[in-house]
C-alpha cells in the first residue's frame, strides 16, 4: 500500500490530489495536507478587492469535495518536511508518513524584503482572499476620499498579469463611479519595459500595454526597485540598463496595491538538495527532485529561471495551463515509480493567460513559455473579460466536482483558437 501527500491545496494541488486517486489502486491512501481548509481561486482576488465578488463567490471547503473523492485532508500548516525520514512535521507537532510527496504550496509571500511593504505594513496585496478582501476594505474608504494610486510589482516578482489586471479594474471602478478624473494612477515594475510580464515579452504585450496605460492616463516607472514605502509614500528607485540609478522617486499615495517576490515555504527553505537559495523547490525534467526522487512538485512554488537577465530582478510566472500541465505529468510519474519504472512525461511548459480589464480584458499565449517561440500571440478585447467570467464559473464547478479533465487546455486554448495558430 501507498500513500501519496499533496502538500498544499489550490491550483495546483487540489487538481493533483483529484489526479491521483484515479492513478492509485484501491489499497492506496491519497491524503492532501493544507494550511486552508478551503480553496481558492486566486485568479478572481482582483475583483474580490474591488467587491465584484465576495468570499462565497470563489471559495469553498475542501473536507466534502476531498471525502466524496475518498482522499484525505489533514487541515493544518506543514512546519518543516524531514525528505532523509519520508515525514512531514505538522505545526502542532504531529507528523504525517509519506511514500511519495507532491509539493504544491505555492510561495511565501516576501513583503519582509521591502521595508513597510504588504498589509503588515502600508500597502494591500491581492495574494490570498484574506488579503483582498482587507483591500476592499481599504478600497471602499478610498472611494470617499479619493487620490493618488500606485499599483504594481515590487523587484523579485514573478507574476506580473494580476498587478496590470487591478490596474485597470481599478480604472473601470472608478469610471463607473464618474471619480476617475480625482484619481492619478502610476505603475511602478520591476519589469524593464511594461508588457514584459517576467517572459520577455509576448507578441507585442509591451506596444499594446503601453497603448492602454496611455488610453487609461496612467503613468509608469519600470526598472523600478522599490527602496521603501511609509503611510502614504512609497520611494522608487528607477535604474538604467546598466543597473546604474537613474532617478529617485518619491511616490505620494491614497491607495496603493503592490505584489511582492516571492520565495518558498519555511517548510522546505534551507533543505540542502530539495530547495533553491529562495527557498523554490529544485525539479528535473520529469517534475521530480533530483536527490529525493520520491518528492515532486508543481506550482509557483518549482524552481524556474529567470527567462533572460534584466537590471532589476524579475522572476518567471506559471500559468494555470502551465501548472495543470506539471500535474498531469507529475501524476503519471507517480504511478510509473509504483509500478518500478522510470518516469517518462514532461510538462508542456507552455503560458497561456487571460487578464480582465474590467470591461475588456488581454490574453497572450507563450508555446513555450520561454523563448523560441513557436507561437508568441497577444490579443485584447471584450471577449477577454467574458472569457475570463465564463471560466471562473467552469473553473469552480470543475474543482468542487472532482473533474480531472484539464481546464486550462480544454477551455481557454479551445476558447482563444490557438488549435487554428498552431496548424
Amino acid at each position: 500500500m501507498a500513500h501519496i501527500v499533496i502538500l498544499g491545496a489550490g491550483i495546483g494541488g487540489l487538481n493533483a490530489a483529484y489526479d491521483m486517486k484515479e492513478k492509485v489502486g484501491p489499497n492506496d491512501k491519497v491524503t492532501v495536507v493544507s494550511d486552508n481548509p478551503y480553496f481558492q481561486f486566486t485568479p478572481s482576488n482582483p475583483w474580490v478587492a474591488v467587491s465584484w465578488r465576495t468570499r462565497e463567490d470563489i471559495t469553498f471547503d475542501l473536507a466534502p469535495c476531498l471525502e466524496k473523492k475518498g482522499i484525505g485532508l489533514i487541515a493544518k500548516g506543514a512546519k518543516r518536511v524531514h525528505p532523509e525520514e519520508n515525514r512531514i512535521e505538522l505545526i502542532d507537532g504531529e507528523s504525517v508518513s509519506y511514500d511519495y510527496l507532491i509539493i504544491a504550496t505555492g510561495p511565501k509571500l516576501a513583503f519582509d524584503e521591502v521595508e513597510g511593504l504588504g498589509p503588515e505594513g502600508h500597502t494591500q496585496s491581492i495574494c490570498t482572499v484574506n488579503h483582498a478582501e482587507n483591500s476592499a476594505k481599504a478600497w471602499d474608504a478610498f472611494v470617499k476620499d479619493p487620490g493618488h494610486i500606485v499599483v504594481g510589482a515590487a523587484q523579485g516578482a514573478s507574476c506580473y498579469g494580476p498587478a496590470y489586471e487591478f490596474a485597470m479594474i481599478m480604472d473601470t471602478d472608478l469610471r463607473r463611479r464618474k471619480i476617475r478624473s480625482k484619481v492619478p494612477m502610476t505603475f511602478v515594475t520591476a519589469e524593464p519595459y511594461v508588457g514584459h510580464l517576467g517572459l520577455g515579452g509576448v507578441g507585442d504585450s509591451k506596444g499594446m500595454i503601453e497603448s492602454i496605460l496611455r488610453e487609461k492616463h496612467i503613468k509608469w516607472i519600470c526598472n523600478a526597485k522599490v527602496t521603501k514605502v511609509e503611510a502614504g509614500k512609497m520611494f522608487v528607485a528607477e535604474h538604467n540598463e546598466d543597473g546604474s540609478v537613474k532617478k529617485e522617486h518619491e511616490l505620494a499615495f491614497k491607495y496603493s496595491m503592490m505584489l511582492p517576490a516571492f520565495k518558498g515555504i519555511d517548510a522546505v527553505f534551507g533543505i540542502e538538495g530539495l530547495a533553491n537559495p529562495r527557498g523554490f523547490t529544485l525539479i528535473d525534467e520529469f517534475q521530480r527532485n533530483p536527490k529525493f526522487k520520491n518528492i515532486y512538485s508543481v506550482g509557483v512554488c518549482v524552481a524556474i529561471p529567470p527567462v533572460e537577465a534584466t537590471p532589476i530582478p524579475v522572476g518567471t510566472p506559471k500559468t494555470g495551463y502551465m501548472i495543470e500541465s506539471m500535474v498531469t505529468a507529475s501524476v503519471h510519474n507517480i504511478r510509473l515509480a509504483m509500478d518500478g519504472k522510470e518516469p517518462d512525461q514532461k510538462a508542456t511548459w507552455n503560458a497561456v493567460c487571460l487578464a480582465d480589464f474590467g470591461d475588456n480584458g488581454a490574453a497572450f499565449v507563450a508555446i513555450p513559455q520561454i523563448p523560441p517561440r513557436n507561437v508568441s500571440w497577444f490579443a485584447k478585447g471584450k471577449w477577454v473579460h467574458l472569457a475570463k467570467v465564463g471560466f471562473e464559473k467552469y473553473f469552480m464547478r470543475k474543482m468542487k466536482k472532482g473533474d480531472t479533465e484539464p481546464a486550462f487546455e480544454k477551455y481557454v486554448l479551445k476558447l482563444m483558437g490557438v488549435h487554428r495558430l498552431q496548424k
